[in-house]
């Protein structure tokens, strides 16, 4: 600790003494100095505060006592050396949890002036706190740890980027996004704005491909694949890792396949990274330690990845197109793909045309990640799509007593979002004509 941190760990020692073990006694035994030691080493750890000096001392204290109420709330406080060991185990919970909780938020909501009710202190910090020229920062913002608002802002703007977008709507959204550009915003609508941007420029790309696709004019076609590539490259430059992803998409739907290939190869490389972040899956140290308190822009480009999702009116992959019809019916927008489920199906739907063995490399891949995945890169819900996915590259093969039973497990998922049964049902009913029967 340096001393600001240290003046905090005496200050929250005092504040359980003297105010918070004053409340009532059958809560005056549940927490102890270690408790407070334990507090403040997450708060170091997790870069809650930015500077820690002595001018910040009350708001270094606000930070710990409200992580401190949120374990006291959940009844979980992890120890900072074995974080699986909880330390409110054998203490707090039940009915003395909850009536701690309450005592600790009633002190909350007082404020900082809850510390006048400490004897040791209250003439120390009365002039501070009713000093008018003066002000403590107890913004919401910095009681959340950096890496929370970071997964807060991931999971934000990953619902904000599910919208559907027609040929009519593109150019309004561009307009608009135009618009908006120049002018103020918080952090949190910058990202929101970028998230946006970025659905907008893959959605438009794809249009335009399938736009000018069956034209004659090949100035035309030219202009718009030139366009179409540009605006793709752009997104990845400040997007999420996955974005990589949807230039991959663009070239293997225009047939170049090895150039698919080398953007599919980039990306496996960065979504390997120990310190990646999916939805609200990270791991926290080796996050803090590769992006800790670096820009926003930096964190997305190079530690942050999201599902794939593939607007429902708008053709990607034209093995999908099945699934995608059959989520339309049931007025689902966009089909919602992990990233690491994509990138296998991309990988074999390209070394096809290339390398057979390499082709039943990426095939392997992804039948090892569907089948033995225990939820860190494949969410319950998403286990529809990613069965099917498997099936379609078992069907391609050949492999058809396997496809079925990949449809098989995609059609009985207990929970999904993309509604593609219809899809399952007609690919069951295929491939069981093609098998020859006994």
């Amino acid at each position: 600790m340096n001393h600001c941190q240290f003046l905090t760990y005496g200050l929250l020692k005092i504040f359980l003494k003297e105010v918070v073990n004053q409340q009532s006694e059958d809560t005056n035994k549940l927490l102890c100095s270690y408790h407070m030691k334990t507090t403040i080493f997450w708060a170091i750890q997790q870069n809650t505060l930015p500077y820690w000096c002595p001018q910040n001392l009350l708001a270094s204290f606000w930070i710990c006592f409200k992580l401190l109420l949120k374990w006291v709330y959940e009844g979980i406080c992890p120890n900072f050396f074995i974080p699986q060991n909880n330390l409110f185990l054998t203490k707090v919970h039940g009915p003395t949890q909850n009536r701690l909780f309450l005592q600790l938020h009633e002190l909350y909501n007082k404020g900082l002036a809850c510390l006048l009710q400490s004897s040791s202190i209250r003439s120390h910090i009365i002039d501070v706190l009713y000093n008018p020229r003066l002000s403590i920062c107890t913004d919401e913002s910095m009681m959340v740890s950096e890496i929370d608002y970071d997964v807060e802002l991931v999971i934000g703007s990953g619902e904000a980027q599910a919208f559907s977008l027609s040929r009519c709507h593109a150019t309004k959204m561009i307009h608009v996004i135009e618009q908006i550009i120049e002018s103020p915003m918080t952090h949190y609508q910058a990202v929101l704005f970028q998230a946006y941007t970025t659905s907008v420029l893959q959605r438009t790309s794809f249009v335009l491909q399938n736009m000018y696709t069956n034209t004659c004019v090949n100035k035309h076609m030219y202009i718009a694949a030139k366009l179409s590539c540009h605006m793709l490259k752009s997104t990845a430059k400040f997007g999420l890792v996955s974005d990589m992803l949807y230039i991959a998409m663009y070239y293997y739907k225009t047939l170049r396949y090895r150039e698919a290939l080398s953007v599919i190869e980039m990306t496996k490389v960065k979504l390997a990274q120990p310190y990646l972040m999916y939805e609200e899956h990270v791991d926290r140290e080796r996050y803090t330690e590769a992006v800790g308190g670096k820009s926003w822009s930096t964190k997305i480009r190079k530690a942050v990845t999201s599902n794939i999702s593939l607007d429902n009116k708008i053709c990607y992959i034209s093995e999908l197109i099945p699934e995608q019809l059959s989520a339309s019916q049931k007025r689902k927008t966009a089909l919602e793909i992990p990233p690491f489920v994509m990138l296998h199906f991309l990988g074999f739907l390209c070394y096809r045309h290339i390398d057979s063995t390499l082709s039943q490399t990426a095939l392997n891949e992804l039948q090892v990640l569907v089948h033995h995945d225990q939820g860190l890169y494949l969410k319950e819900v998403y286990r529809d799509i990613s069965w099917e996915i498997l099936g379609i590259c078992q069907q391609i093969t050949g492999n058809l007593q396997a496809a079925l039973y990949s449809y098989q497990q995609s059609l009985f998922t207990r929970y999904t979002v993309n509604f593609i049964q219809t899809a399952t049902q007609r690919r069951i009913q295929n491939v069981v004509q093609l098998i020859p029967h006994q």
